[in-house]
């Protein structure tokens, strides 16, 4: 069985998602299609809007044949180490394709882009200093970095955010001699941060969270989501009684920014360069999350950035405790269909990983930060849901379908 994998937050699972998993599917011809998704926080250091129990059973629903976790050490991390990650496992599955949405829509670019920044990698590292030390972003740095090496029509727009990440996932691959190759589709309508919502039934993920939060009903959003999904969205508001988002967990992280002190913040994952002065001055004056991160930013720090160290804050997730492997120690695995469950069949031996379908049956040092983050993101919810929500990610099955 030829199996396609996708990285994947399905923050929740849409539209434009089915027809991702459709074309990835047609375009290389696979018969399992694989998404590794990220767990309770995501790559722009933000909680899911349901759990990854609930995402992982839309996704099953939506044409999807088999869901892993990606872990919390390459989920909330930058681009580069969060595709090393995804790739990784996907490799270790023994999927012979993996596939992304981008702006650009062919490969080739992305090829040529990692062949020549390999050749001239002392020069981009260099490039992206002088543009950070002028008090540049990252992002815009390695922008602008790229533009000053590759030029014309090859040059890819390292400014779009899902080139960005197709840019990490190709150099993942191609980097460490993976036998995985690499495909990438035409993203279609609404930009990965279109906050607004139009009339094509394809909107963003950030688009249809935004509709939800500011109307407080779903009803807005039912048009850019599969039933599936919807039903998924009402069935969690009516166990749980609450949709996730950043200022459900303002108060412990206020208290968290308050009550430690600024050498325990500075020891605490991607907090840097004294912003831990500032994340003190400004928790002490803001009364919501938005209002604090509205306060905390600056040209130097995007957004993004600034709320993946909220999350470590949140976590309490040290630098000492994230160690920069390329790849994790273990598949987590949240859900199957019967077409999953037989290519699962024929892979397993010959796995170089754990496979874990349970975690009270596994202890590793790396899952130890799954577990925190799962408490965390639980403790969200009043109780009795918390324990409910922890009760499912260290007894239940996995999902299948």
């Amino acid at each position: 069985m030829k199996a396609c994998g996708l990285v994947v937050e399905y923050n929740p699972f849409h539209n434009g998602h089915v027809l991702h998993a459709r074309e990835s599917r047609e375009k290389t011809g696979a018969d399992v299609v694989v998404a590794v998704m990220s767990g309770p926080f995501l790559q722009r250091g933000e909680p899911a809007i349901v759990s990854k129990w609930t995402r992982a059973e839309m996704a099953l629903n939506g044409g999807i044949d088999l869901v892993i976790e990606l872990p919390y050490a390459f989920a909330t991390q930058k681009a580069e180490i969060f595709a090393k990650g995804s790739i990784a496992l996907l490799e270790s599955l023994g999927c012979d394709s993996f596939c992304f949405g981008s702006e650009d829509g062919k490969i080739e670019p992305f090829i040529i882009a990692h062949r020549i920044l390999s050749e001239n990698s002392a020069a981009f590292d260099a490039a992206i200093k002088s543009a950070m030390d002028a008090g540049n972003s990252y992002p815009a740095s390695a922008a602008q970095a790229y533009r000053s090496i590759i030029h014309g029509d090859a040059a890819l727009d390292l400014t779009k955010p899902n080139n960005i990440l197709g840019k990490e996932y190709v150099s993942a691959a191609l980097s460490n001699g993976y036998s995985i190759r690499p495909y990438t589709i035409q993203r279609v309508a609404a930009g990965y941060h279109e906050t607004k919502l139009s009339k094509d039934p394809i909107a963003s993920a950030t688009g249809i969270r935004k509709a939800i939060h500011e109307h407080q009903e779903l009803h807005s959003v039912s048009s850019y989501i599969p039933q599936a999904t919807m039903s998924g969205l009402e069935q969690y508001l009516t166990h749980y009684h609450a949709l996730h988002d950043w200022e459900m967990y303002w108060s412990m992280l206020k208290y968290r920014i308050l009550s430690s002190s600024l050498t325990e913040l500075a020891g605490i994952y991607e907090v840097e360069e004294g912003i831990e002065h500032r994340m003190k001055k400004m928790a002490n004056q803001s009364s919501s999350f938005s209002g604090f991160m509205a306060a905390l930013k600056t040209k130097r720090y995007t957004w993004t950035r600034l709320q993946r160290m909220c999350v470590h804050i949140l976590t309490h997730t040290f630098k000492e405790q994230v160690i920069h492997n390329d790849q994790p120690a273990y598949i987590r695995l949240l859900g199957m269909n019967g077409r999953g469950q037989e290519y699962l069949r024929s892979v397993k031996k010959g796995l170089p990983l754990s496979l874990v379908s349970k975690l009270s049956s596994y202890r590793e040092q790396d899952i130890d930060m799954d577990l925190r983050a799962a408490q965390v993101y639980a403790l969200g919810l009043p109780e009795p849901h918390q324990a409910a929500l922890m009760k499912r990610e260290y007894e239940s099955p996995v999902i299948f379908k």
